[in-house]
């Protein structure tokens, strides 16, 4: 029978030397705090599945009685937002286009006449489906707004048109994602991801590793300067950015039969200035960190509210005003808006502008305060 000898001195004084290494690690003991905090935060309060006050566009072709209601009532429901009323077809899809709206809502020309003759005419609602789970519920509810809207205009003289079925038509008509399959919004947005997480990561890690192999301070004794120092250690992981790109986009065509649809000088831009600031932040992560487990810890706790506060898994509608303005100053939130508008939407570089100046904004904010920090640790 083996003795089973166990001193309380020995136990309590290795208790005593980890309470110590845990205070002078505070990185570490501060991401053990925090990291449960962020995630009730997020999945708490930011996360939703249930999105209201989609923006909303309406192709006003005609201005009635009937038509009035329906409008006053729209604008008075919390699905919908009207953010623009246009006249034109051209001026509706170029929204949609672009992301500013999320459904065009049609009224036809003549609608009002059609109702009278009991023709039953059509209220188009055109969705966004590259993100089904925002548009999944909509029709439904602008069915229920249009009938309580159009209940006390159909009393009196029109009495006849209240019995069931209703004197109008409503159709939805999903564009970009007909079939409304997840994998049509997930891939696309999933190349933001998976360069986030690489870039990020990769960069942080290597450097951090020659700093602690003692290989930095041999920079020390070159002429090399800071902003060359950056660029040679970045410029090699934009190739390998660029790779995974096209592996990406292989994938989604040949296994996903995804097509590519809009301008791939956006598209282009859009992945060359991403990745550029990934590694960025990645270059200040290494600066900011001093061993390669702080630098993973600090990627970390980058990475999880940009994978949920992003778009790619929840909708961006469904999250509230605070965590839609904390989400604007994530990268990945404006690149996935343009891989989308880029693949699905048929977008061009002027369509996606309204996302890619705040992809620059970023980087520049990112590069000097990398360079910043580099110098000062070189000094």
């Amino acid at each position: 029978m083996i003795a089973f000898d166990l001193s309380w001195n020995r136990v309590r004084a290795m208790f005593l030397k980890e309470l110590v290494q845990m205070r002078r690690d505070r990185l570490t003991f501060a991401m053990m705090i925090m990291l449960p905090i962020v995630q009730l935060i997020l999945f708490g309060f930011a996360i939703n599945n249930d999105p209201r006050h989609l923006p909303t566009a309406v192709e006003l072709r005609e201005d009635g009685p009937l038509v009035r209601s329906f409008l006053s009532s729209l604008r008075a429901s919390s699905f919908v937002e009207i953010v623009a009323v246009t006249h034109r077809a051209e001026e509706g899809e170029a929204l949609m286009r672009s992301g500013k709206i999320s459904f065009l809502i049609v009224i036809p020309e003549g609608f009002e006449r059609r109702v009278v003759r009991q023709e039953r005419p059509q209220i188009l609602i055109a969705a966004d489906a590259s993100d089904p789970v925002a548009s999944s519920g909509v029709l439904s509810s602008v069915s229920e707004i249009a009938r309580r809207s159009f209940a006390p205009d159909l009393d009196g003289p029109l009495s006849f048109l209240a019995s069931p079925p209703p004197p109008y038509e409503i159709l939805m008509h999903r564009r970009y994602n007909p079939a409304g399959l997840t994998s049509v919004n997930i891939v696309p947005g999933l190349l933001g991801v998976i360069l986030t997480m690489t870039m990020v990561l990769i960069t942080s890690i290597a450097l951090t590793r020659e700093t602690e192999r003692g290989t930095m301070e041999m920079l020390l004794a070159t002429p090399l300067r800071p902003l060359e120092v950056m660029i040679g250690k970045v410029a090699p992981y934009i190739g390998v950015g660029a790779v995974q790109t096209v592996i990406v986009l292989i994938a989604a065509r040949v296994l996903f039969d995804i097509p590519f649809t809009g301008s791939w000088v956006a598209f282009a831009l859009a992945v060359a200035l991403f990745i550029t600031v990934n590694l960025m932040l990645g270059y200040l992560i290494s600066a900011a960190a001093r061993t390669q487990m702080q630098a993973m810890q600090l990627t970390f706790m980058f990475f999880l509210p940009s994978i949920l506060l992003s778009g790619f898994m929840f909708p961006f509608r469904a999250m509230p005003d605070w965590a839609q303005a904390l989400s604007e100053a994530l990268p990945l939130t404006h690149f996935i808006r343009i891989v989308r508008q880029t693949i699905l939407k048929e977008a061009d570089l002027a369509d996606v502008f309204g996302n890619m100046w705040p992809l620059l904004a970023i980087l520049i904010v990112l590069s000097t305060l990398a360079l910043a920090r580099f110098r000062r640790t070189l000094d």
